[in-house]
């Protein structure tokens, strides 16, 4: 309860304060390239329930409904602007309605893409699947886009396991400071 409570007063907080940048990054999508400026990807959210995650789109409005990483060559799709929403994580802001709402928690496992089979069963046999997905998590700050999925899952159980009010804001405060260094995004 405590940790929803965090959850709803931080995007609250958050969203309050950061709407105006939100709006403007939102204006540069659209002006950067066709299409919207929020991309809804399905995501697997708490107890392996499909859900809507909002993030500010980052590719073109054609690219193939995959990882990133899998795509033959990521960078073809790409948008211009998107290179450096991803490189800051300014991309993921509009996921704070994501929290508001419930979907997600501040800090969590990452919600997997909807196809991403491989990572939702190691996720469910290490029972992970019980978690809120999260803006950012354990397994962000070590290692991100590099690590391989079973070291994400292991990061993740362990993140169950630690889970308080003390850890997460100490995940949210290293985010940050990664966030700010652009450190661990491939693409």
């Amino acid at each position: 309860m405590l940790k929803r409570s965090f959850d709803i007063l931080a995007a609250l907080a958050g969203l309050a304060v950061l709407w105006p940048v939100l709006l403007i990054i939102a204006i540069a999508v659209r002006l950067d390239s066709p299409g919207p400026a929020i991309h809804w990807s399905r995501r697997v959210g708490r107890d392996n329930t499909l859900f809507l995650m909002p993030k500010f789109r980052s590719m073109r409005i054609d690219t193939p409904d995959v990882a990133t990483h899998l795509l033959d060559d990521p960078q073809q799709w790409i948008t211009p602007l998107g290179r450096m929403l991803r490189r800051t994580s300014l991309d993921e802001f509009p996921q704070l309605w994501s929290v508001l709402v419930g979907q997600m928690s501040l800090v969590g496992p990452r919600p997997a893409l909807f196809n991403q089979d491989d990572l939702v069963a190691l996720r469910t046999e290490a029972g992970v699947h019980r978690l809120r997905p999260g803006v950012t998590g354990w397994a962000q700050i070590n290692g991100r886009d590099d690590l391989p999925i079973p070291d994400k899952v292991r990061l993740d159980a362990e993140y169950a396991t630690r889970r308080s009010l003390v850890f997460d804001i100490r995940i949210i405060l290293i985010t940050l400071r990664a966030a700010v260094a652009a450190r661990g995004v491939s693409h």
